[in-house]
């Protein structure tokens, strides 16, 4: 039943929409992007979404492989990497998030080894799934409950790996409070470009109001911290490419990522330039690293030096 439900799922939302919207001319499928359609200020796509084609199943991905490139073109994805972390640790200044990004590595380990105490090299799987819930849970506000349903453990133990986590990085917690103080006083919020979000839910008499606007009064500056670092590195692309000295053009942006389609033979010269672009776009206190990787097609895609 449940494979059932997938591929009729699959059928349905993806194969014959995509077909419908095919252009007959060339083949193409084309999105309409809204500037204007989330409240954190990233990019919204419709008729047809593009931003949310399957990624996590195999039957799913073959869904991207049918996104190909032109004869004797390739597509090259920059995507970001940790985009929304490293804003935070931008924000906060915690002195221990900020070192772990100047590390590199993987971060998620690295919290892992600092949250239990143990070396490194000793951080198993579990642990760092469990670090990596918590550092996404402070990004989207997840509380106690929430982190014990997504890590199916007890809420207590959640809400004690909560209590290691602010602890090791307390100036993320000082960051948060901070944060929610002045959003209260002012009704609002602003990312780091100055987008205003107003909540003015952070005065309502109902707790679930109440709460939802404190948890979006943190994820806004983070996440719409992220949308302006990929707007600020598409407008400076674009305005490059319109000069006609670089090959290729940008075809598509999905969240963090943004793709490319580019002569085989300048796929890592034009890599190597965007990766650059997009890694300058709005400097932070952490290094931005983007990841590039290039294919004939959506899904098989190679990573790029």
């Amino acid at each position: 039943v449940l494979d059932w439900r997938e591929i009729t799922k699959l059928q349905s939302t993806y194969v014959e929409a995509l077909l419908a919207k095919r252009d007959p001319a060339d083949g193409r499928v084309r999105t309409r992007y809204d500037q204007a359609g989330t409240v954190t200020g990233r990019l919204s796509s419709s008729e047809p979404n593009l931003q949310n084609i399957p990624i996590r199943t195999p039957l799913g991905r073959r869904i991207r492989r049918a996104f190909v490139a032109a004869p004797g073109h390739v597509l090259v994805s920059a995507d970001y990497s940790q985009i929304d972390l490293r804003v935070l640790a931008h924000l906060s200044g915690d002195k221990a998030l900020c070192e772990a990004f100047h590390a590199g590595g993987d971060v998620h380990a690295r919290t892992a080894s600092e949250v239990f105490g143990v070396a490194l090299e000793k951080v198993d799987k579990e642990m760092r799934r469990r670090a990596k819930a918590v550092n996404f849970g402070v990004v989207y506000g997840q509380t106690g409950f929430g982190l014990s349903h997504a890590l199916g453990i007890s809420q207590g133990e959640a809400q004690e790996f909560i209590k290691g986590y602010f602890a090791r990085y307390a100036g993320v917690k000082a960051w948060i409070d901070g944060t929610l103080k002045d959003a209260k006083r002012a009704g609002r919020v602003s990312t780091l470009l100055g987008r205003v979000r107003r909540l003015p839910e952070l005065g309502s008499k109902n707790p679930r109001m109440r709460m939802g606007a404190e948890r979006m009064a943190v994820n806004t500056p983070i996440q719409g911290g992220s949308a302006d670092i990929i707007k600020k590195a598409m407008v400076d692309l674009h305005l490059e490419l319109l000069k006609g000295k670089r090959p290729g053009r940008m075809i598509l942006q999905v969240h963090d990522e943004l793709v490319f389609e580019v002569p085989k033979k300048d796929a890592s010269a034009l890599a190597a330039w965007a990766k650059g672009m997009m890694e300058r776009a709005l400097p932070l206190k952490v290094p931005v690293v983007v990841d590039v990787k290039a294919g004939s097609n959506w899904d098989e895609m190679e990573a790029l030096p």
